[in-house]
């Protein structure tokens, strides 16, 4: 298929152009790599490009390269789409761990949900933020309310996988079964490791550090929290005795880092 630009740019064809992608917004730059990339099998030759999870400002230059007319054209489309996105994620995820500071961890499993092209890129934009993309590093079974449903319980999930070593064993509840607090003591009294807190209610947090604290239970597991956290959540969760919030939407959607391309010269 023939392209238009061709037609547009034929006078000028030969025209050797400097362009730069600007941000327009403040925050961090993702998928630096993969832009390099595109410049590569565009033919354009690259300048100047920061690094992965370079913060910018608005008037940033992320990337300044050089190329033919039609070239430059097709950067403003492909580049654009590589880094805004990306950027817009990483951005989020660091502003949810700056608030956190260094308690609770601030990680986000949602990009499991996405459509699978675009999981591996969200999974890294997370990462650039410096947020964790699962709930832990070391090797773990997650064992959500459908797990426990079809296990017949609390109980008997956990005695379900007590043979398989070399996992920790992360649980989901909801107080489904009963009282939330009671669900997390069955949990810790059989062998959990995580305690997934996952009804987005603060108060629930409370109920179940308490009730372990006073069984002597707390210091055997980690807790976790989620449920349609905000940033503005954030400062009153530090205030309760948790380990990881499990921030979603609000990272994998977040808006896109505003940014556009500039011809800075032709010649």
């Amino acid at each position: 298929m023939d392209d238009i630009r061709d037609d547009i740019f034929r006078r000028v064809a030969g025209k050797r152009v400097t362009a730069a992608i600007i941000a327009d917004a403040g925050g961090l730059v993702a998928e630096t790599g993969i832009a390099e990339r595109v410049c590569g099998q565009l033919g354009l030759r690259i300048d100047r490009l920061l690094t992965e999870g370079s913060r910018v400002r608005p008037g940033t230059e992320i990337i300044r390269f050089s190329g033919f007319p039609k070239q430059v054209a097709l950067a403003e489309e492909q580049l654009i789409g590589v880094l805004a996105k990306p950027s817009g994620i990483a951005t989020a995820a660091r502003r949810f761990v700056e608030k956190a500071g260094r308690r609770p961890e601030i990680v986000c499993g949602a990009w499991k949900k996405m459509p699978g092209a675009l999981k591996e890129i969200i999974r890294r934009a997370i990462s650039t933020g410096g947020a964790g993309d699962r709930i832990s590093l070391k090797p773990f079974l997650y064992l959500d309310k459908n797990y426990v449903r079809m296990l017949g319980g609390i109980r008997q999930t956990l005695e379900a996988v007590a043979v398989l070593n070399g996992y920790l064993k992360v649980i989901q509840i909801k107080g489904s079964y009963q009282d939330i607090a009671l669900e997390a003591e069955q949990a810790a009294l059989n062998g959990v490791d995580v305690i997934f807190i996952d009804t987005g209610r603060p108060e629930d947090v409370a109920g179940v550090t308490g009730r372990l604290n006073r069984l002597g239970l707390r210091n055997a597991v980690q807790i976790a929290f989620g449920g349609n956290i905000h940033i503005e959540d954030v400062a009153a969760l530090k205030s309760l005795d948790l380990d990881i919030l499990d921030v979603g939407r609000q990272i994998v959607d977040a808006p896109l880092l505003d940014m556009r391309l500039e011809v800075i010269e032709t010649a």
